[in-house]
């Protein structure tokens, strides 16, 4: 789950990352207001995106005065700004945010994210921060030190010092780093973070550290540690997040969309991953990413196998399960003829599509589930392998061919 910025900087202020002095605005006249009660004479306006690159793209503006401060907001508030992290047609503008202008000696940058290579979680600093640090990295790597960190009760530790000398730093600026970098990898483990990211970071002549922009994205597996910050996910703005995979992260369903013609549920992320590559092997493309987490229930389920079928891409669908403890193969089976049962009437009148299904299911209780969609009357090519399984959704998809559900239709007639 990614942030906005105003709330990537509410949470880590509460870790003792400073701020500058900033409010969230929906018009023009608050953008005012809120400039004059924040006093100074020098504001930035940032367009509330999540995306990157947002300076080059009219997203970040300099303003001096509260009434300048209004007016670039007006110039951006309810608009679409489009950069490469965007979708295609842009974001839309529903907040904007007022901050006060903060003179920098120096613009730094600082980090702290997983490395899904080694599965630890890593602190990164350089002495470049600012717009198109990722670019500047790609010509010249060694411009972003990183150092593991190592977690120990409850916190990440390292060699801060080490990360801040090696930038550069000395005297208090890297004693205000050293705690700068602790404090947000405090805020990495509390939170359950994926990515923490202070770009660009002021180290002012004082020789503090203020957070100018910040990125926070937390893991959606942890969320149901943290009511209060799921309930910071912003379903309202559809255009920047792809509605059905938030339906899906609301049925215990990681799902993510591909371009393929092969809808796939799999329960456990490495079977997912190995599956699509399957699929790929056999000449097939995945229109999906589908893993079904262990507390999703058989109407979760249902309504993830729904998900696939309300693709119109897609030609057949691939089901890989091997049950385990907390996910036995009948549950699965359920969810899968909850959701044909669904779709059996609409079908019959021709309103939606009969799509070929090839179920390759191993483990606890992959017998009984073979009973349960017996029962349920689920029309499907039963494999004994999930290879097998994989060659039949693929030479399907090729084939196009459908007249098999015909058959459920008649009885259910």
């Amino acid at each position: 789950m990614d942030l906005h910025e105003f709330q990537a900087k509410e949470l880590l202020a509460r870790f003792g990352v400073e701020i500058p002095r900033a409010r969230v605005v929906e018009t023009s006249a608050d953008a005012v207001r809120a400039a004059e009660r924040l006093g100074g004479r020098r504001f930035v306006v940032k367009a509330q995106i999540r995306a990157g690159d947002r300076a080059r793209h009219g997203g970040v503006r300099f303003a001096d005065g509260a009434r300048a401060a209004g007016q670039e907001a007006r110039g951006m508030l309810g608009r679409r700004i489009v950069t490469p992290q965007t979708p295609e047609g842009g974001e839309l503008v529903k907040w904007a945010y007022v901050e006060e202008a903060v003179e920098a000696a120096q613009m730094l940058y600082a980090a702290v994210l997983l490395d899904r290579v080694s599965g630890r979680p890593l602190a990164l600093a350089s002495a470049h921060g600012g717009e198109g640090i990722q670019d500047r990295a790609e010509r010249d790597p060694g411009i972003i030190q990183s150092i593991p960190l190592m977690l120990r009760g409850g916190a990440a530790e390292g060699d801060f010092a080490g990360l801040a000398g090696g930038i550069g730093l000395a005297g208090a600026a890297l004693a205000a780093m050293v705690q700068l970098l602790r404090q947000l990898a405090t805020a990495f483990v509390k939170l359950d973070a994926a990515l923490i990211e202070v770009n660009p970071l002021a180290l002012t002549a004082a020789a503090t550290l203020v957070a100018l922009d910040a990125k926070l994205s937390i893991d959606d597996n942890a969320l149901f540690r943290h009511a209060d910050l799921r309930a910071l996910r912003d379903f309202t703005v559809r255009d920047e997040s792809d509605p059905v995979e938030l339906e899906a992260q609301r049925h215990q369903i990681n799902y993510i969309r591909m371009g393929g013609d092969i809808g796939v549920m799999v329960n456990g992320a490495g079977l997912a991953l190995a599956t699509l590559d399957m699929v790929c092997d056999a000449g097939g493309k995945p229109a999906n990413f589908m893993d079904i987490r262990t507390t999703a229930t058989s109407l979760d389920i249902a309504r993830g196998f729904g998900l696939i079928l309300d693709n119109p891409a897609v030609r057949s669908i691939l089901v890989n399960i091997h049950g385990g403890g907390m996910q036995p193969c009948d549950t699965v089976a359920e969810g899968i003829g909850i959701a044909v049962r669904q779709r059996a009437a609409a079908q019959a009148a021709g309103k939606a599509r009969c799509v070929p299904i090839a179920i390759s299911m191993a483990g606890n209780h992959a017998e009984f589930a073979r009973t349960v969609l017996a029962n349920t009357g689920v029309p499907y090519f039963a494999a004994r392998t999930p290879w097998e399984a994989v060659r039949q959704a693929v030479g399907c998809a090729e084939s196009e061919g459908s007249s098999w559900l015909s058959s459920l239709v008649a009885r259910r007639a």
